[in-house]
């Protein structure tokens, strides 16, 4: 099983962030360095949720911001290594639109519940294959301070 290593700054931004943005959805990226077991993540970059027609089930970063965002990565010395968003009064497994929207191979795609504005549990998948024909994520373990957080459930 993949890991993603986080640490534990991190992992509490991206709870906070669902948080502040409850009932909608919040978004953003997550940069770091490949490992041989994974990612090894140093920050989280917050996006603006661009999505006007369902922001409180689905979101969307802009592409404009999505280069800023890998701008920002190669200045740290570092790439865009996943995902973030919330899942609002949702478990936190992917949804079919989250799976249709997912196009960064390799990459580790985070959700966080959160469940009447409070952050639940946080899951990370790995959106492993070749080609978009074949993609398919798998579950990825969630490591911070060397302690595990456990694989995804459902």
């Amino acid at each position: 099983m993949s890991i993603l290593r986080l640490p534990r700054f991190v992992y509490d931004e991206i709870r906070a962030h669902g948080e502040e943005t409850y009932p909608q959805e919040c978004c953003g990226a997550l940069l770091g360095h490949p490992a041989p077991d994974g990612w090894r993540i140093v920050a989280s970059v917050r996006a603006d949720n661009t999505r006007t027609d369902s922001a409180h089930n689905r979101y969307q970063i802009a592409p404009v911001e999505l280069v800023h965002i890998q701008r920002t990565a190669r200045r740290q010395g570092a790439e865009i290594a996943g995902f973030y968003h919330s899942h609002p009064d949702h478990p936190p497994q992917w949804s079919p639109t989250d799976f249709a929207e997912a196009h960064w191979l390799g990459s580790s795609y985070v959700i966080t519940e959160v469940a009447q504005g409070k952050a639940g549990r946080t899951n990370s998948f790995l959106l492993a294959g070749t080609t978009e024909e074949d993609k398919h994520f798998e579950d990825q373990a969630i490591m911070m301070d060397d302690e595990s957080i456990g694989a995804p459930s459902a």
